[in-house]
Parts: C-alpha cells; sequence; structure tokens
C-alpha cells in the first residue's frame, strides 16, 4: 500500500501541470472543478480511491458506472474518492518530459499515491491505455513487482468478465454489480491498514480473494497442454474458492444513483442526465453479453425513477434525461413512466430520451410521448440480422413484417428518418444473409413513402462486426476472418449503392472487420494474450478504440512476436470453433449461467430454436436465479410518478 497514503497530506501537482496545459489541445479536460465534483482533506480520510474509465474525458466522464462508484463511495465517511481519465498523446508527452505523473482531475493529485486505483473497462480496447496510465503513476506494470508502495488495481466492468488477458497487470478484479462491492473492498482494506498491515500486499489481496466475490489472479495457476489448450486452473492457497462469484444488487430502488450528476467543463458524447431504469435483460440474444451477464431483471419502481429524474435536474441543469437499460422499453411500466414525466416537464427545456429500441416493445403512443419536448430526431432499432433466419440463429425474435409495421406506423406519425443496426459475421451467416439487409431497408423506405405520402423519407443502416464473447451462448463459435467480414460489407454497399430507386434514401455505415479481430483476441484470451498487450503498448499502442489511433498491423506484429514460442496465434483465439469439452479460459469466474444451458442455448441457434423471455414464461433453467440466490423483478407495482406537481415553465430545472 502506498506509503504515501499513510499519513502525510499530498500536494496538488496542479502548479506543475498548468503551464504544460496551453500547448495541448482541450486543456479544459484536465482542469477538474466540474459541478457536483468532490474534494475531501487527504488526512482526514483513511481509505483513498482512485477511479478510472481508461479512455478519453469526453468519453470518460458521461460513463454510468464510474459515476455511480464515484457517489456511493463520496458519501462514505473516511472515504476519499477521485477519478482520473486517459491523457492525450500531447500532454503525455509532456508530463514524460516534465517528470509529472498521471494525476486526477478532482485535486489532480499523484494515482500512485491512493491505496486503491480502480479501472471499469466497457470495451476491452482499453486495456493499452491502461498500461500507459499504471506507467505514468510510476506503478509497475507487471503486477508482481510491485510493492507496499503502490495502490491496488483493482478491474470491474463487463470486461472484467474475463480479465486472464490482464491477469499479470492487475491485482484484482470485481464480477457485476460495483455498488455493494466498492464498500465491502473499503471494509477489507480499512480494516487491514487499522491493524497496521500485517502481511503486506499479499495478506491484503488474501482477505479480498477469500470473500468469494473478489477475483485475484495471482491466487490461481494455470497449466496448459501441448496444444495450447488450457489443462487446469486452480488456486494455489488454502482458503481461496475454486470459482469466483460475480455481484448482483438486487434492490435498485435503495441504490439511486447518481444523484449529483457530474457535470462536464468540455464537450462530452453525451450530454445528458442519465436514470437507469432496470438492470439486466432476459431477452436472450446469444450474441449479447450484457445481457447474460447481467441476469436477472431488477426493475426501479416508477416512483423512484420519478425522483431520480427531479433530484438529478436540479443537482445539474441538464436539459436532456435519458432513461437507460438495455431495452429501456422492456419497463413493465414504461407507459405510465413516459406519460407522468412527459406530463410534468411539459412547457420546460427538459426532453426525454430513450436509447435504441426492440421492434416489439416499440409504440408509436411510447415515441410520441418521448418526443413531446423534444425534437423528432430519428427513431433507431436494432434487427441485428439481415434475414430472418439469422434473427432465429441469434434469438432476435423480430420478423419483418413486425419491423415494417413499426416504421410505417412511426412514418405515419410525422417521423422521417429511422436507423438500423445490424451486425456482420455472426454464426453460420452467408453472403445472402448479409444482403438481405439491403432489402430489408428497400421495404423500409417504401413503407415510410406510402405512409407518408413524401419521399422526404430516410433510413441509415449501421453495420458492426460480430465478436463472440464470454459468458454466451457464441463463446464457443468461430469469429469470422476479417477479410469476408469485409467482402461481405463491400457487395452489401454496392448493391445499396447501385439501386437507383432507393440507393439514395438509404445511408451505409460501417468498419471494416480488423478492429472486431483485436477486440476477439482479447476478449476471449488467456493470460498468454498479456504479452501481446504489453507488447503492443510498447510498441506505441493508445487509444485503440479510436481508428486514428488503431493499428492493425502493430497488434499482428506484436501478437507475431509475444506468441512466437507458443502453441496459439491470432487465429487459434479468434476464428477456431470451440469443443465443449474445452476448458474455456473464464470457466473459474462464475457469471450465474449454467455451462450446460449455455451449450445447449448454442446447439439450439444451430437449429434455428428461438427461446422465449421468461420474463413472461416458465424458467428455463439458465442457472442464474437458482446459484446466485436472486430472482427476476418487474412489476407493475401500481404506483405512480410523484410528485406529480407540472414544472412550470422558467423553472430551476432549465438552468443551463
Amino acid at each position: 500500500m502506498s506509503q504515501l497514503s499513510q499519513e502525510q497530506a499530498v500536494e496538488s501537482l496542479f502548479p506543475r501541470l498548468e503551464p504544460l496545459l496551453m500547448s495541448v489541445s482541450k486543456p479544459v479536460q484536465y482542469v477538474g472543478g466540474e459541478l457536483n465534483s468532490l474534494v475531501k482533506d487527504w488526512s482526514s480520510c483513511d481509505v483513498r480511491w482512485c477511479l478510472m474509465y481508461p479512455d478519453a474525458y469526453e468519453v470518460g466522464l458521461p460513463n454510468q458506472g464510474v459515476q455511480i462508484l464515484y457517489e456511493v463511495l463520496g458519501e462514505l465517511d473516511g472515504v476519499l474518492v477521485e477519478r482520473t481519465y486517459s491523457v492525450w498523446p500531447d500532454l503525455e508527452a509532456l508530463m514524460r518530459e516534465h517528470g509529472i505523473p498521471q494525476f486526477t482531475v478532482d485535486a489532480h493529485r499523484p494515482v500512485g499515491a491512493f491505496d486503491i486505483f480502480g479501472i471499469s473497462f466497457s470495451t476491452e480496447l482499453g486495456y493499452t491505455n491502461m498500461l500507459n496510465a499504471l506507467d505514468l503513476a510510476g506503478v509497475p506494470i507487471e503486477a508482481a513487482d510491485r510493492t507496499g508502495d503502490h495502490p491496488i488495481v483493482i478491474a470491474g466492468g463487463h470486461a472484467a468478465f474475463n480479465p486472464e488477458p490482464v491477469a499479470d497487470f492487475i491485482d484484482a478484479a470485481v464480477l457485476g454489480d460495483g455498488e455493494q462491492a466498492v464498500i465491502a473492498i473499503t471494509a477489507v482494506v480499512r480494516e487491514w491498514k487499522a491493524e497496521g498491515r500485517p502481511g503486506g500486499r499479499d495478506e491484503l489481496l488474501f482477505r479480498l480473494a477469500r470473500t468469494g466475490n473478489i477475483y485475484v489472479p495471482r491466487f490461481y495457476d494455470v497449466t496448459y497442454r501441448d496444444d495450447g489448450h488450457i489443462d487446469s486452473v486452480r488456486p494455489n492457497r488454502e482458503g481461496i474458492p475454486a470459482r469466483v462469484s460475480k455481484h448482483t444488487l438486487m434492490d435498485l430502488d435503495a441504490w439511486p444513483y447518481p444523484k449529483k450528476p457530474l457535470v462536464p467543463l468540455a464537450e462530452t458524447v453525451h450530454e445528458r442526465f442519465s436514470v437507469e431504469i432496470f438492470r439486466g435483460c432476459t431477452r436472450g440474444c446469444r450474441f449479447c453479453q450484457a445481457g447474460m451477464i447481467t441476469r436477472p431483471v431488477r426493475e426501479r419502481s416508477i416512483d423512484t425513477i420519478g425522483a431520480m429524474v427531479d433530484a438529478g435536474l436540479k443537482a445539474s441543469g441538464f436539459q436532456e434525461v435519458g432513461l437507460l437499460s438495455l431495452s429501456s422499453a422492456d419497463h413493465s411500466e414504461i407507459g405510465p413512466i413516459a406519460k407522468q414525466l412527459a406530463d410534468r416537464y411539459e412547457g420546460t427545456n427538459t426532453s426525454l430520451s430513450l436509447p435504441s429500441t426492440r421492434v416489439d416493445a416499440f409504440n408509436v403512443d411510447l415515441a410520441n410521448e418521448f418526443s413531446r419536448n423534444g425534437r423528432r430526431s430519428g427513431l433507431t432499432f436494432a434487427p441485428e440480422g439481415g434475414s430472418e433466419r439469422m434473427r432465429k440463429v441469434i434469438n432476435k425474435m423480430v420478423s419483418e413484417e413486425d419491423l415494417i409495421r413499426t416504421v410505417t406506423t412511426a412514418y405515419a406519425q410525422g417521423w422521417r428518418r429511422v436507423k438500423l443496426y445490424f451486425m456482420c459475421g455472426l454464426p453460420t451467416e452467408t453472403d445472402d444473409d448479409v444482403l438481405q439487409i439491403a432489402d430489408l431497408a428497400r421495404k423500409v423506405i417504401q413503407a415510410g413513402r406510402t405512409a407518408s405520402g413524401s419521399r422526404d423519407i430516410g433510413c441509415t443502416v449501421s453495420i458492426g462486426g460480430f465478436v463472440p464473447k464470454p459468458h454466451t451462448p457464441f463463446q464457443w463459435a468461430a469469429q469470422l476472418d476479417h477479410p469476408t467480414t469485409d467482402s461481405r460489407l463491400l457487395k452489401l454497399r454496392d448493391t445499396i449503392r447501385t439501386d437507383r430507386q432507393y440507393g439514395k434514401a438509404i445511408g451505409f455505415r460501417y468498419h471494416d472487420g480488423r478492429p472486431g479481430i483485436v477486440e476477439g483476441l482479447l476478449s476471449r484470451g488467456d493470460r498468454r494474450v498479456g504479452r501481446v498487450i504489453k507488447q503492443v503498448w510498447l510498441d506505441g499502442g493508445r487509444f485503440d478504440g479510436w481508428t486514428e489511433y488503431f493499428s492493425f498491423d502493430r497488434w499482428m506484429n506484436a501478437a507475431q512476436t509475444a506468441l512466437a514460442d507458443s502453441p496459439v496465434d491470432v487465429d487459434w483465439y479468434t476464428t477456431r470453433e470451440r469443443e465443449r469439452s474445452e476448458v474455456l479460459p473464464w470457466d473459474h469466474l462464475d457469471s450465474g449461467l449454467d455451462k450446460d444451458w449455455l451449450w445447449q442455448d448454442w446447439q439450439d441457434s444451430l437449429s434455428d430454436v428461438e427461446v422465449d423471455d421468461c420474463r413472461w414464461t416458465p424458467c428455463f433453467d439458465c442457472g442464474v436465479c437458482d446459484t446466485m440466490g436472486t430472482d427476476i423483478q418487474v412489476g407493475p407495482t401500481g404506483r405512480t410518478l410523484l410528485p406529480l406537481t407540472v414544472v412550470a415553465a422558467g423553472s430551476a430545472h432549465e438552468a443551463g
């Protein structure tokens, strides 16, 4: 544990940093002082957290998970919490030149001085940014090289459900919901420090690991067979559980965070106040890791949502409220929520928004409520598969008739733009399945022109490459190689462009398949992939989620070097189909999903068998509720959004 964080105060780095900011782009992102940010006295706290979202400020600040943990920890007595984000290469070069370490934006304290460095990963492409932040902070890249002078490095977020590729770089990982987990970790650290730090860093990690809910890679040995497959993953100390379980927060109403959202000083990707209206999803889309690992469904009640919206707007001055979840229109009381919120804020500058929604959960009355105070900018749907057959394979139970009926209604009600999301490279996919996306887009435009009586109708097709993820039925699937992905997308592009009747009305956006191969390597990799990540970082890899910084050749060259003495390569991790008997790198990390159930769902997908949503049908025995001691929590509750007072125009909600 950092000796700096014991007693003495840690001085701000800002006097040294400030002169450099005039030489970098967007310096305001580094100055801190945002509305609702927290700064506590260092010496008055005994446990000190630094939270990081490993991307630029403009992406990291709006992150809901980090904001929630920031508030939860900030409310605890004796706990100090600050934030840091990845610095752009221009500032990084100056920091290295002038010897300025990675700093927090709240009080500009050195990250290396904190007790705990918590990093939240929404995507695996942030791994190189983590290594860069550690190095800038003066913290050894390899966990084995750290001493009592360094913070405990803990990973969280969806990517933490397979942290094996970064096992050499992190001290621990938290699976699942973080609200209660960070409080439990704080208590363990506080007790250990109060006892005089017995046993040093190793003892603290042991105390965390033996809880059964925190994964400490150093306490697990991985052995491999001669052919490269994993032979076993076993604890190497007494008292360490064979499997680590995820955290599940069951009463969302008791945790109404964020209460005071951070208001950014610089432009960010989302300029709104977001309220998570429920957590988890049981739709059973086979490609969707988020839906699988966040089971079961847990709804917030309508009155809690109303209170959170009211408090958040008053505390922030935001003029848009996003009602978030994996499928927000599936909330059992979404109709009353939308109507009553629209009633409350009618005549003000406060608008409501819903992220992309399922075709079969959409209705135009709902859309009208959400657009009552805002612009009708467009509607977004995600059919995911281009053909009916593909939608059965991925268990996206949306028919072509459903989609056409929905967009026809929307166009007839005055909408003019629709965005459709699809994936390319899904299991069993053919060229024809992808080309059917063009047919579907044509029918959408045709339906819109007929329903509206206007030719001013648009449809944007946006396509991403499919990446198989751990803890899903597709975790065994072969990923499509990037040349084939690119070939299919080019054929689709040409088909749309050469359509004289509809082509100009159809927008087409896609990314090439190469970043997906790197994401696939990282998402299903084991500890050997850590060598690749480190080599990429040493070769200058940063901001791999940004097109202008991503280099496929750098990753492939690093893999060739780092895996040269191994029987595995990039194709082995990506385009190879797994056998049922294979030990997967994440098998010792328990998301609650029964592996036999996942395998059966994988087999069902190959037979085009669909599975219903267990919210409204008998249980399908996925394992989550039984093994985790949880249950599905949905309404209707019969409660109302309180208070029902309509907000008058010119109120505090309209503050800028």
